[in-house]
This record gives structure tokens, sequence and C-alpha cells, in this order.
């Protein structure tokens, strides 16, 4: 399903489902991302497992930290929805809202300059600031609405799995490390043998506006399975 401009700037949410005998293991390892360069093309993904997130916001600030993003703006939230059951036995679902990472990424579509843009080697939708223009049509474009103006440079930001930081170092994205419960899972799709694979091939997931035809690369494990 291509992304056209009229599909992507449609209606509201849509998610979609695979299904899996539930692992036990999967979520409790962690390995060492080894993301330098290397032969054949990554395509990297994360996943939000909102039964383990418990929305202490660790990811948040790492994020901040790591990747110097200025008070006033954010490349990653974590929405708390309203409460479910009664007191005392209340409980949140918590999801991540950030980049999607799109394969069909109509910030890219739209943009006049060829800053808004996805690396071919990695999957990663990224920004060139030097060719931004500020013009705003990747922000209106999104249909995430995780895009936001950087007003340290003026140019269009959001999150990159810590592309210039972390991941240059060889390292897995800030979020992932300071993620107190293992809440996070981020590694190339195109493997097999990785970690997201085996919990994409274990668990219930979903995906936000999957009907846009964006192909996102943010996959979550609901807080209830069923309907999200």
């Amino acid at each position: 399903m291509s992304c056209s401009r009229r599909n992507f700037l449609t209606g509201a949410g849509a998610v979609i489902f695979t299904t899996g005998v539930a692992g036990t293991a999967v979520l409790n390892s962690r390995k060492t991302l080894a993301n330098v360069e290397q032969d054949g093309n990554k395509l990297y993904g994360m996943i939000h497992d909102e039964t383990a997130c418990i929305g202490c916001t660790a990811c948040t600030d790492a994020c901040r930290d790591v990747n110097k993003v200025p008070e006033g703006v954010s490349r990653l939230e974590i929405i708390r929805s309203e409460p479910m059951g009664e007191h005392p036995d209340v409980e949140y679902r918590f999801t991540r809202k950030s980049c999607q990472h799109c394969e069909n990424a109509p910030c890219v579509m739209v943009c006049p300059t060829g800053a808004a843009y996805k690396d071919e080697k990695t999957g990663i939708v990224d920004v060139h600031k030097d060719k931004c223009v500020g013009c705003g049509y990747c922000l209106a474009a999104c249909p995430y609405q995780v895009r936001f103006f950087n007003p340290a440079d003026g140019s269009a930001d959001k999150c990159n799995f810590c592309r210039d930081t972390n991941l240059a170092q060889g390292k897995l994205p800030a979020c992932v490390e300071s993620c107190p419960t293992k809440a996070l899972v981020f590694g190339d799709l195109n493997d097999p043998s990785s970690e997201i694979n085996a919990v994409l091939n274990n668990q219930v997931v979903y995906r936000d506006k999957v009907h846009l035809g964006t192909k996102p690369k943010l996959y979550k494990i609901p807080k209830q399975k069923g309907e999200v």
C-alpha cells in the first residue's frame, strides 16, 4: 500500500496485530547491539512493551541528556492513559510517542529541499539540518505529530534512534539503555536472529496508523491483549 498525501492526512489511528506464543525469556535477555558499519543494509526498529513500562520517564530524561535536546521540545514522550479500574485497584497504560521511522515516510515525500530523508543503509528517517529551510511541511505531513522545530538551530528535529550519539559509539539508543524495566527492545529487523525479531515472533504487537501505508518501525506490546 502506497502512502499518498490524501491517505496520510486522513482519519484516526488503526492497529495491526501479529500473534504468537508468548515467550518467557525473550524480554529478559539483553544483548549488546553491534551496530557499527557492517556489510549489508540494516532496518532498525524498536518495540515498546506497554506491559513493562511504568511511566517513570527515565527514557525521556536520557534522550534529552544524550542528544542535548533543548528545553520546551522533546524527541520522546510517554503518554499516560486515563485511570483503568477502581480505587484501590487502579492501573494506567503508558505508551510511547516518538518518530516511527516509517518505510513510506510522509515527511520525506513532502520535503522540498531533501532535508528530510530515509537512510537506505539503516532505515532511519533523519534530517539534513544544513538543507532545512524551516518551511514546516514535514511537521504538517507527519501523521504521528512527532516532529518539531529545534529552537537552538531552527531546523526540523525528532528522534533518530540516537544515530549521532549512542549509535555512533556502538551502543543502544539512550532510551533503551536507561529503561529500568527493560520495556524497550531495539535492533535490526533484517536480521532473523536479532532480539527484536525474537520478540516480534513471540508476542502480540500493534503499530499505529498502519492503514495509512506508512509501514512504521515502532511496534508496541499492548497493555491489554485484544483491541487497543
